[in-house]
């Protein structure tokens, strides 16, 4: 992409002092792992597209529901029954053909997420179960590798950012998963689709500020209430 063209597109990211050009190049030159294409990975990946990062891979190994576009917005009708990989990979290709979109469409676990992992610089967590945030938080300790976590449930979520620079990790907050059996999800409570991009849309800005070396309050994490609107943030 020429230079004028770059900055035409963005420029109003550019404007802003703390960005600037140079921070810009830090984001076409990213490569941020997303798990997950759902209610959290959408907006997510929509966002990163649109500011230019330049390598999103994206691990999903499910298929489009009709369900799921209450608040999995960058798939549509058309998708329904494919992968959410290929949904995702078309929609990004339609915003931006200037990222390297990376499918990954197979389940991440212990064979093969150390792989995945290694290959990027930030991994993002838009999973829907503990088994998967508490393997992919183990192996992002292990790598060294920056987290942004973030979760939704009817009208709340939660977001942070784990092991960034020395941080804590998730397991710092929540030693030991709990059974998933034990606790109610989105198939059996629901969520409010407009939660997805509030939550999802927060956990980009932190990327961003990641990707651009801008200061983070570490060890914490936020919690959101869209019913009552209340956002609350503990330190841990």
């Amino acid at each position: 992409m020429k230079n004028e063209d770059v900055f035409a597109r963005y420029s109003r990211q550019i404007f802003i002092e703390e960005i600037g050009l140079e921070g810009q190049r830090k984001i076409m030159n990213a490569k941020v792992l997303v798990i997950g294409a759902g209610g959290l990975g959408s907006p997510v990946i929509q966002y990163l597209a649109a500011a230019g990062v330049g390598m999103l891979g994206v691990v999903d190994f499910d298929e489009v529901e009709l369900h799921n576009l209450n608040r999995q917005t960058i798939h549509n009708e058309k998708s329904v029954g494919i992968s959410k990989v290929k949904s995702a990979e078309e929609f990004v290709k339609n915003l931006n053909h200037q990222v390297q979109f990376v499918p990954i469409e197979q389940k991440i676990d212990k064979s093969n997420a150390k792989e995945m992992i290694s290959q990027f610089d930030i991994v993002v967590d838009g999973s829907d179960n503990f088994k998967t945030r508490y393997l992919v938080n183990d192996v992002c300790v292990k790598l060294n590798k920056p987290l942004v976590y973030g979760s939704i449930l009817g009208f709340s979520g939660q977001v942070a950012v784990f092991n960034y620079k020395g941080s804590r990790n998730l397991r710092d907050i929540f030693p030991e998963a709990p059974f998933d059996e034990d606790l109610p999800d989105c198939d059996s409570l629901g969520v409010l689709g407009a939660l997805s991009g509030i939550v999802g849309s927060m956990m980009v800005n932190l990327i961003l500020k990641i990707i651009t070396d801008l200061p983070l309050n570490l060890n914490q994490i936020t919690l959101i209430d869209t019913l009552e609107w209340r956002f609350q943030t503990i330190d841990f």
